[in-house]
C-alpha cells in the first residue's frame, strides 16, 4: 500500500484509510524508536535517516486526521518491539521531547505565536488532537478584548501562589469572604465552574475559554479592592485557595500566565 509511505515531504497528502493511516505512523515511530535507541539522534543541521520528516508526518497525521491517539503510548508500544538489548523503553523520553519540537516548528510555520504555544506545552497534554484543540482554543482566546488583562491577573496570580508556597488550602470557605469584591469573584467563579465543567469534559476549550472571559472585571475588582496577603492567616489563607481556584480553571486548557501582552 503506497499509502504508508505519505505524506513523503512538507505539504505532501496524508494517508487516507485507517490502514495506511495506521502503516504510516507504525513505520515512522518504528524508524524513529531504532534510531534513537542506537545513539543516532539529529545532530545540528545533520539529519541523514530524515528523523526530523518522520516525526512531522506522524504529527501531521495524528493532528489532521484527528486521531485522538496518545504519543507517549504509541512510543511505548514502538520501544516494545525492539528487543531488550536495545533498551529502546529507555529513549521515550527524549524522542517525545524532540517529536514536541518538531510540533513547536509546525505551529510557528502555521503561524502561531511562540508564547500560545509554550501556554498550552505547559499543561504536557500527551495527546497531539488534544495539544491542537488547546492551540487553537488560546489562540481563539487571545482574539478577546478581555485576553490581555486575564493573561496579565493570570501571571499575576501565579507568581502570588508561588511566593505564598505550601499550606494554601485545598478550597475556599464562602463564610470568610468579607470584601464585596472577594464575593463577587467567588460567586463568578462558582457559576462558570457548572458552565465550563461539561465543555471541558467535552474538550471544547474554546467555548469554555469563551465563558471564562467572563471573569475580567470581577478578576480585576478583586485585585483593585482585596489585599491578598492579610494579616490574618484564615482570610489570607482562604483568598489564595480563592485564586487557586481560580488559576485551576484556566489551566485546563493552558498557561495563561506565559502569553505575552
Amino acid at each position: 500500500m503506497d499509502e504508508q509511505y505519505l505524506p513523503r515531504f512538507a505539504g505532501d497528502d496524508l494517508p487516507t484509510t485507517v490502514t495506511g493511516q495506521a502503516l504510516a505512523i507504525a513505520d515512522r515511530l518504528d524508524t524513529l524508536v531504532g534510531i534513537f535507541a542506537i545513539g543516532q539522534p539529529p545532530s545540528g543541521d545533520k539529519d541523514p535517516f530524515g528523523l526530523r520528516r518522520a516525526a512531522l508526518g506522524v504529527l501531521r497525521i495524528l493532528i489532521e486526521r484527528e486521531l485522538d491517539l496518545d504519543l507517549r503510548g504509541l512510543i511505548a508500544s514502538a520501544a516494545a518491539g525492539f528487543p531488550d538489548k536495545l533498551n529502546a523503553a529507555a529513549i521515550s523520553g527524549d524522542l517525545f521531547g524532540f517529536m514536541m519540537e518538531r510540533l513547536r516548528a509546525y505551529y510557528l510555520d502555521s503561524g502561531y505565536d511562540t508564547d500560545t504555544f509554550e501556554a498550552v506545552l505547559a499543561r504536557q497534554p500527551e495527546k497531539p488532537l488534544d495539544f491542537d484543540q488547546r492551540m487553537r482554543a488560546v489562540k481563539s482566546f487571545r482574539s478577546l478584548p478581555e485576553s490581555a488583562s486575564l493573561a496579565a491577573a493570570n501571571k499575576r496570580i501565579s507568581n502570588i501562589l508561588r511566593k505564598a508556597g505550601t499550606g494554601i488550602p485545598d478550597s475556599y470557605e464562602t463564610v470568610l469572604l468579607k470584601d464585596d469584591a472577594e464575593l463577587a469573584l467567588a460567586a463568578a467563579v462558582g457559576e462558570l465552574d457548572t458552565v465550563v465543567s461539561p465543555l471541558f469534559e467535552q474538550r471544547d476549550y474554546t467555548e469554555a475559554l469563551c465563558h471564562l472571559a467572563a471573569l475580567q472585571t470581577p478578576v480585576d475588582r478583586f485585585f483593585d479592592d482585596v489585599m491578598v496577603m492579610a494579616e490574618d492567616p484564615s482570610v489570607r489563607g482562604n483568598r489564595l485557595a480563592l485564586l487557586a481556584s481560580l488559576s485551576r480553571q484556566f489551566l485546563q486548557v493552558a498557561d495563561l500566565s506565559r502569553l505575552q501582552s
